[in-house]
């Protein structure tokens, strides 16, 4: 169905597995954005104004109102600065900056150039998450239990940034989980963390967190990048009415064993249908909080090393 505003020209910057898969596809059935240019030093899409790098897509005689960013996060503060200067809205992949202090500086700056700054959460947007909110409202939640398990040579082969200072390792998966847990829970903070570190690479492998509520409720969450068959996405709430079980990343819920009917996925449809309603009430979206606890890991926690990892 279109829609009876009209539809937003953006330009899509980066043109990677996450952009290829998601975005693009997302964006051709949008009713509310046309996908109008891309920036990309190594791929061109079909349909769009190619541009090697985004200053040229910036300077074209007709520059896009709005704007996703799909890189790195290292390198995204300088070109989300560049756009939102620019006078266009973004839209960040997650996470959305390697350091909370740009973002909050990105934030100041669209406040300042009257356009929107939306920092998504695609896994917030599972089929799951906002049923399982509901749920849990009113409940007295007694333990929460969050296993996060992948195998790293299957989601992210060859991706050495992810590796270096600022790419997270096993938070560039983990912090989806934290985003749903900051939507779901009450506010907690961290009091322990261990954090594995291959000898050769500077991020995390693994991790084991131990968080509390005010309430000094306990939340465990188990981070794992060597899971190989079968991967865990799993959140595990025990409350006083009942055990919810939220799996393969928020896809599906269940209440003490039993299955709950859920709508079909639509993730990045979410994100987009979010990122439309924000251009046109004039407002951003920029809740911190997982990256916050991701930055408090790596202040707080205790660095073990471990056995050197090879792609």
């Amino acid at each position: 169905m279109k829609s009876s505003q009209p539809v937003i020209r953006l330009g899509l910057v980066g043109l990677g597995k996450i952009a290829t898969d998601q975005h693009v596809p997302v964006l051709a059935a949008s009713p509310d954005f046309d996908l109008v240019a891309v920036a990309s030093r190594n791929a061109t899409l079909e349909g769009a104004a190619n541009y090697a790098t985004l200053d040229d897509l910036l300077a074209a005689p007709e520059k896009p109102e709005a704007i996703a960013l799909c890189q790195p996060p290292q390198v995204r503060f300088a070109a989300a600065l560049a756009a939102l200067e620019a006078g266009l809205h973004v839209f960040l992949e997650k996470p959305p900056g390697a350091t909370l202090a740009e973002v909050a500086l990105l934030h100041d700056a669209a406040r300042a150039n009257g356009v929107t700054l939306f920092a998504s959460w695609h896994s917030r947007y599972a089929p799951g998450v906002e049923p399982a909110r509901r749920w849990l409202e009113g409940r007295q939640i007694r333990s929460v239990a969050i296993a996060w398990k992948e195998d790293v040579r299957h989601w992210h082969p060859g991706q050495d940034w992810i590796w270096q200072p600022g790419g997270m390792g096993v938070f560039d998966p983990g912090i989806n989980a934290l985003s749903i847990a900051t939507h779901l829970l009450p506010p907690f903070f961290l009091t322990e963390a261990i954090l594995s570190v291959p000898s050769n690479r500077q991020a995390p492998i693994a991790a084991d967190l131990v968080f509390r509520d005010r309430r000094n409720t306990p939340i465990t969450v188990t981070l794992d990048w060597l899971q190989t068959g079968p991967q865990t996405w799993d959140i595990q709430v025990e409350t006083d009415a009942g055990t919810l079980l939220l799996s393969k990343g928020g896809s599906q819920l269940g209440i003490d064993g039993e299955p709950q009917p859920l709508p079909p996925e639509a993730e990045y449809r979410g994100l987009y249908d979010r990122f439309a309603q924000l251009i046109r009430s004039g407002t951003c979206d920029v809740d911190l909080r997982p990256l916050i606890h991701v930055a408090d890991a790596f202040l707080r926690g205790e660095r073990r090393r471990v056995a050197a990892f090879e792609d």
